[in-house]
């Protein structure tokens, strides 16, 4: 059984460094057109989906209707399963709705996915992309997670504006 206790995510995070911007942005209470003009408004060139599962009951969030959308508007869609949450964990959060449990063992997952987070800094220093998942309120979703694995600065799209953070250097 998972403790309760805090403890950092990952104790070797990929940190790309201070040159890496990763933004993200949620998709909960947008329409497409509203979240389409958020990721416009930032330049995004390119919007990495990292729902373990990229189906929507919301209109247009789907993973092919919300590639034609973006296909439209010139951004390029990716979606990358491998940094969705998987689904014990996200089941276990909906049981007892304890973040620190969630955050550490997505952190744990996210060890085994070193490749993948290694091609996605690749892609990341070669164009403005965005991490995306559903939930509105970052500090309670897994891209927050992954953006703080990455290093550099984060900016969190949101229907309030931009909101920027720089993650901490580990020694």
């Amino acid at each position: 059984m998972l403790s309760d206790e805090p403890v950092a995510v990952h104790n070797a995070p990929m940190r790309a460094g201070e040159n890496l911007t990763a933004y993200t942005i949620g998709y909960e209470g947008m329409t497409i057109e509203a979240f389409i003009a958020s990721l416009r408004a930032q330049r995004i060139a390119h919007l990495v989906d990292i729902r373990e599962v990229a189906l929507s009951r919301k209109k247009g969030f789907s993973k092919t209707a919300l590639s034609e959308h973006l296909e439209r508007v010139g951004i390029r869609y990716s979606h990358v399963r491998a940094l969705g949450c998987p689904k014990p964990i996200r089941d276990q959060y909906r049981v007892d709705g304890n973040w620190g449990r969630y955050s550490r063992a997505f952190g744990a997952y996210l060890e085994s996915q070193t490749a993948v987070l290694r091609e996605l800094i690749r892609t990341m220093q070669a164009e403005r992309c965005s991490l995306m998942c559903f939930e509105a309120d970052y500090t309670l979703c897994h891209r927050s997670l992954v953006a703080h694995e990455l290093g550099g600065i984060i900016v969190h799209l949101t229907a309030r504006g931009p909101v920027r953070e720089e993650t901490v250097a580990v020694a």
